[in-house]
């Protein structure tokens, strides 16, 4: 059976462009305008949750190349996606373009997560 470390490194490069990219170096302001729609975050709270964001999205980048625990990570990851895209939903559904695709990607996204964790065990 290969490494799957391919397969590996293309989920992690989506959680390290979302989280490094996107939200620390800033490079999506809409994710921040989106942050800033939460009823219990004001604009500098929405900052500081978007940078812890970003953090933690690199961490999950990390673990997924580890290949430590693959079936916990994607547990992680499905919650993780669970929860940015119900929030994003609830609140601020106006600043999302095309929610039916965003959902659609984060599907296929989660499937290629689960495939490689029931490879790794």
């Amino acid at each position: 059976m290969p490494s799957l470390l391919l397969p590996r490194i293309a989920i992690a490069s989506v959680w390290i462009y979302q989280g490094f990219w996107c939200k620390l170096l800033g490079h999506a302001p809409h994710h921040q305008k989106i942050m800033e729609t939460a009823p219990f975050l004001g604009p500098f709270r929405a900052r500081q949750a978007l940078v812890a964001l970003g953090v933690l999205e690199c961490v999950v980048a990390a673990w997924v190349l580890s290949g430590i625990r693959a079936r916990e990570a994607a547990v992680m990851q499905t919650l993780l996606l669970l929860s940015m895209n119900t929030a994003g939903l609830l609140w601020a559904r106006r600043l999302i373009f095309d929610p039916v695709g965003m959902l659609l990607q984060n599907i296929v996204f989660l499937l290629l997560a689960w495939i490689v964790a029931g490879q790794l065990g």
